[in-house]
């Protein structure tokens, strides 16, 4: 029993830069697999531009699009709803394409969906890869490397920024 006023501690998993490349080549296998055969990678900035480069190095795929959506604003606390920043993704040159969408997690999936309903208005076919699907997410992906209900500290974002937002121009 835990005693009042205490904190439960946050379950957590930590991915090494290691073990990312291997999930990066099991999930792109994966993929591969499912005879899926993407026109296009699209990376969710900022957490699935890793992943995004991975997939379309491992599936050899040259087209690659970036959107950058903001809801996430701390551990575990997120915007009311995402929000797609600028520049507005501008998919003309894919309309034909089957586009795979690429992020590090889908944790409640609300972006996935903001960027999935995007993308899918645009071009021909849409499916999603992530590395790490939590069971709440709202979005069940086509492409999963592992499913956890953990908080997974990721090697690119787990340590401290270098320079403070505050020291931005």
């Amino acid at each position: 029993m835990q005693a009042a006023g205490a904190t439960q501690a946050v379950e957590r998993e930590r991915l090494t830069w290691e073990a990312f490349g291997v999930g990066a080549r099991e999930l792109a296998q994966t993929v591969d697999a499912d005879g899926y055969r993407p026109d296009a990678v699209l990376a969710i900035a900022r957490g699935g531009l890793v992943i995004g480069g991975a997939l379309a190095y491992a599936l050899g795929v040259k087209p690659s699009y970036l959107v950058n959506v903001e809801y996430y604003t701390g551990e575990g606390q997120t915007m009311e709803a995402p929000v797609v920043l600028p520049a507005a993704l501008n998919l003309d040159a894919a309309s034909d394409a089957r586009v795979l969408i690429a992020d590090d997690v889908a944790d409640s999936g609300h972006t996935l969906q903001v960027v999935h309903d995007l993308a899918r208005s645009a071009v021909a076919e849409v499916r999603t890869a992530v590395l790490y699907e939590k069971p709440r997410s709202a979005v069940a992906c086509d492409y999963v490397w592992k499913r956890t209900d953990a908080w997974i500290d990721f090697p690119w974002s787990s340590g401290s920024a270098l320079v403070s937002e505050g020291a931005r121009p």
